[in-house]
């Protein structure tokens, strides 16, 4: 019934249906692809040779210690630093495939390695939708902030067991030879198998995005929703397009900051589902993901909320 439902509407609605296809693939080809493919190709061939060893040394006192999870999940959550949501997916599976991290390890380090790409918020969201950079800082901020404190909230979720937290870069850099040289494919494997499980999870991305695009447009042909309404529903259906609804709102801008932070942190259920499509090849659980976007998201926008006052005034 709702497939039919859903076939109608797209050969009814057909103009408005085009029109989220094109904004989906303008948001793919634009942000998504050039932001997310380098890293994927990169971070793969830094797996295949030993990166994830070397890190995992070197960080023992910050994840063993703070977070009582495996040092190597510090792959994990510095490259999604870099890189942006949905890529901390991607790089737990690749782990969890490899045995560099179980289930409760993968599942854990992702609950707390939610990052939007730092170039989305300082220029799309700031700038383009928001129309002031300092604002953007204070999202970014806020957002990464409380990353930390949920690895924190989450710190004794099945915790790793201890290991000598005392780092030794002699040690690091001979863990990062030895997978080398044990690695048996060749070079030109690597950097072919990196281009088509790349290529492959953007695509899945991609279509993930468009479908969601394609729910909300259909949800706002059918539904009376007053434009605030409209704009916090898309937002949390599919981030990039209730982001941009919600800096049209003739609303203060407190208030927008607020709504995007929380809306950025939750990552829209298009987000979720990119994560649970990246994952459903694994044991790694999703309810603790989405619990810790929950409270992502309540967290983040209750910060901007008590600081974005003094922050107006002093930056």
């Amino acid at each position: 019934m709702v497939l039919v439902i859903f076939i109608f509407e797209i050969l009814t609605g057909s103009h408005s249906i085009l029109e989220s296809v094109r904004f989906s693939i303008g948001i793919w080809s634009n942000n998504i692809f050039p932001s997310l493919f380098p890293f994927f190709v990169v971070t793969e061939i830094a797996i295949n040779y030993g990166v994830v060893e070397l890190f995992s040394e070197l960080s023992k006192p910050l994840m063993q210690k703070l977070f009582r999870l495996n040092s190597k999940a510090s792959f994990v959550w510095g490259m999604s630093i870099l890189s942006g949501f949905p890529s901390s997916a991607k790089y737990a599976r690749e782990l969890y495939l490899n045995g560099s991290l179980n289930e409760h390890e993968a599942t854990k380090v992702l609950t707390f390695s939610h990052f939007s790409n730092p170039l989305f918020i300082l220029g799309t969201v700031s700038i383009l939708f928001l129309n002031n950079q300092e604002i953007g800082i204070l999202i970014l901020l806020s957002h990464y902030l409380t990353n930390v404190i949920i690895g924190l909230l989450f710190r004794n979720y099945y915790p790793s067991k201890e290991e000598n937290t005392k780092i030794s870069i002699k040690k690091a850099i001979n863990n990062m030879h030895n997978k080398r040289i044990n690695n048996d494919l060749t070079f030109g494997e690597i950097i072919t198998n990196s281009l088509i499980n790349s290529i492959n999870t953007l695509l899945l991305i991609l279509g993930v995005i468009t479908m969601f695009l394609i729910i909300t447009q259909i949800i706002d042909n059918n539904l009376n929703l007053s434009n605030y309404s409209q704009a916090i529903l898309n937002g949390f259906v599919e981030m990039t397009q209730g982001l941009k609804y919600i800096s049209l709102l003739e609303i203060p801008l407190k208030l927008k900051t607020i709504l995007s932070t929380m809306i950025i942190s939750f990552g829209g259920f298009s987000v979720h589902m990119q994560t649970i499509s990246i994952l459903s090849d694994t044991q790694i659980k999703y309810l603790p993901f989405l619990t810790a976007r929950l409270l992502h998201a309540i967290i983040s926008s209750f910060i901007v909320f008590l600081i974005f006052d003094y922050w107006i005034i002093y930056i």
